[in-house]
């Protein structure tokens, strides 16, 4: 399939988000549970391998991505969404191909690792000391102890550069693994690609992450005004999860689009799926 990198208009960008929650929406717990699925195997692959399964977590976000993209595709078809289209990526009969995966699998790994170790000798190890008390601390108001590491500032340097790094990290990898995918790129050029793609719609993603991050403190809002009028806090936690794992499950299914309007993706014999009908 070949691939052309086309211009994108800033207000793509919320049109992204947008698709996504419309194509979401059509299939809630379908795309809900996928990522559910995926957040269980990998804290099962922690707690059977230590550290490595951690790697082994971080080498699984760019097949998390192109699943995404994967089943998304099969939505906008009428087509299941299910557990095996997170490895599909993998399971391709070229071996060129799938070596390419592995490849982008093992190197965002290397920078993932990279970029935490960095933020740990930035920040001394105050985040896992913030993590060890809140994962140790009984619930009530925060311990002395807590407030001290908070307090401190090499934690919000430390949260800075996991945030930038971890940003910077996300570019070439973005459309990496679809375009090694669909387009058959080899992991070197599809890295390339992927950086030239987001450098050229900068001002697209730019529009996206702003609407994402609107979406998301406007939801945290709407809960937290229904906890106060019901005067639970209780309320507040139960919905804190489903929430969380709806909203990340909305931004996955929203890649696929971004993507679509960088290379004008179409799969090979095949007409291009149909876009919802209210945002073509």
């Amino acid at each position: 399939m070949g691939l052309r990198l086309h211009p994108v208009a800033p207000g793509r960008g919320l049109n992204w988000i947008r698709q996504g929650l419309t194509v979401w929406a059509r299939r809630p717990l379908a795309f809900t549970s996928l990522f559910l699925f995926f957040l269980m195997t990998v804290m099962l692959l922690a707690l059977v391998l230590p550290y490595l399964g951690s790697v082994l977590g971080l080498a699984l976000l760019p097949m998390l991505t192109l699943g995404f993209m994967i089943a998304t595709r099969s939505a906008l078809s009428d087509q299941p969404v299910h557990a095996l289209q997170l490895i599909e990526g993998l399971r391709t009969v070229d071996a060129r191909r799938r070596r390419s995966q592995l490849l982008l699998c093992a190197g965002y790994a290397l920078c993932s690792l990279a970029v935490f170790s960095l933020a740990n000798w930035v920040d001394d190890g105050l985040f896992h000391d913030l993590q060890r008390l809140l994962a140790t601390q009984p619930k009530g108001p925060p311990t002395p102890e807590m407030d001290a590491v908070m307090a401190d500032p090499r934690l919000a340097n430390g949260m800075f550069v996991r945030l930038a790094l971890a940003a910077l990290v996300s570019v070439p990898f973005w459309h990496a693994p679809a375009l090694v995918h669909w387009g058959g790129q080899s992991a070197v050029q599809a890295l390339f690609s992927s950086t030239v793609a987001l450098w050229r719609a900068r001002a697209a993603f730019a529009a996206y992450m702003l609407g994402l991050t609107g979406l998301a403190v406007l939801v945290g809002l709407a809960v937290a005004l229904m906890a106060m009028v019901t005067e639970s806090r209780e309320f507040l936690g139960l919905l804190a999860l489903p929430l969380a794992l709806s909203f990340s499950a909305m931004f996955y299914v929203s890649l696929w689009f971004s993507f679509q309007d960088s290379f004008g993706a179409e799969l090979p014999g095949q007409a291009p799926p149909a876009a919802p009908a209210d945002m073509a």
